[in-house]
């Protein structure tokens, strides 16, 4: 059942043609490493899965959503804390504190894998204007190769500090999952998400079926960005130009993963985004862009990105290639700031998602940068 929420949603004016460009973010330097161990026991649940972080400001808690679909255990958030020195920035320690089950409007916990109305948490993000969790569910629906899976809806959800569900935000028509070749792709739907006190964006991982194939070494595809106002209920959308897949996998036709993992805004018009392709026995590579929408079409009415008439796509600029950096490459997928130093820098943390796997890590790296918010 979708409930509308007052302060929920759309659309964003284009701005002023002679809106001031502000300062781009740049990484300035590595803070420091924490992990996890793998399988590690708190409050009764296995750890693991962590796919979106965030923090509060006003009293330092960070919120971490799990994408277990009942593996484990069923939906839920942790918190915890980040051990950050504000004069030096070392990052020395992450540890929890606590953990909660989201449940649906009924009280109780979503179904898991494979029923009706399960529910795959992709990102979290903490609205200190009213004290809520907003956080990003991927949903799931059948494919060729997994036809028996029931349509569960991708949606963008409200959940009080209980974990309580309060709310979601209206998904365009062109974002609604189905059992055709139409709409978003099966893993593809809502992976990320950015808040600021007057607009909400979400990201899809990847292309819809009308916008084309996924990405290959030759050439890559459009995902979509939807922003909703919160003073409206109208809404906007734009076009996120993946790259190309960086290298091939092996054998050529091998197995390929890539989209987009995690957006985090900047300002109302500008997002961090996290860009990350796993390629079969070449590993993860990731990129940290700089996206910016002012100039960027609004393609809401467009249900076919592939052709047709042009359009304008968000800007992208390098900020890091994490590709490169702490090797093995992890499954980079969570992004959040975190406290401002002394030196006057912020810190930017981004972590991994360990897919319950031995062999990956559940990894948090932290960063001191310039030309955040």
């Amino acid at each position: 059942m979708e409930i509308a929420v007052a302060f929920a949603m759309v659309v964003s004016a284009a701005p002023p043609a002679s809106a001031a460009r502000a300062e781009p973010v740049r990484i300035t330097r590595f803070l420091g490493e924490q992990r996890l161990p793998h399988l590690m026991r708190f409050g009764g649940t296995t750890v693991g899965g962590l796919s979106g972080i965030d923090r509060d400001p006003a009293t330092g808690t960070w919120y971490f959503i799990s994408d277990d679909r009942w593996r484990y255990n069923p939906a839920r958030y942790y918190t915890g804390r980040l051990d950050i020195n504000r004069e030096t920035g070392e990052f020395t320690g992450v540890r929890l504190t606590g953990v909660t089950t989201l449940t649906r409007t009924d009280g109780t916990p979503y179904p898991g894998y494979g029923r009706p109305g399960s529910a795959d948490p992709e990102s979290i993000r903490y609205d200190p204007r009213r004290g809520v969790l907003l956080w990003g569910d991927e949903g799931d629906r059948p494919d060729s190769r997994n036809p028996a899976i029931p349509i569960s809806p991708a949606r963008v959800r409200l959940a009080d500090l209980k974990g309580h569900n309060v709310g979601e935000l209206r998904v365009p028509q062109n974002l609604l999952l189905t059992d055709t070749e139409s709409g978003p792709r099966r893993n593809f739907g809502f992976e990320g998400l950015a808040v600021t006190p007057r607009r909400i964006t979400a990201v899809t991982e990847g292309p819809r079926y009308e916008d084309g194939p996924v990405p290959t070494v030759e050439r890559g595809s459009p995902a979509r960005l939807t922003v909703w106002r919160r003073q409206s209920f109208q809404r906007g959308q734009y076009a996120y130009p993946l790259d190309p897949l960086p290298v091939a996998p092996i054998p050529p036709d091998g197995a390929t993963d890539t989209g987009v993992s995690e957006i985090l805004a900047i300002d109302d018009y500008r997002y961090l985004a996290l860009e990350r392709s796993w390629i079969q026995d070449v590993g993860y590579r990731v990129k940290l862009y700089e996206i910016d929408r002012h100039d960027a079409t609004n393609v809401l009415d467009r249900n076919d990105l592939s052709q047709g008439a042009p359009y304008r796509p968000v800007t992208k600029r390098l900020v890091y290639d994490l590709g490169s950096f702490r090797r093995p490459v992890q499954n980079l997928e969570s992004m959040a700031w975190g406290p401002r130093l002394a030196s006057g820098e912020c810190t930017l943390v981004i972590g991994s998602d360990d897919n319950f796997d031995q062999r990956e890590a559940t990894q948090f790296l932290a960063f001191a940068a310039t030309g955040c918010p």
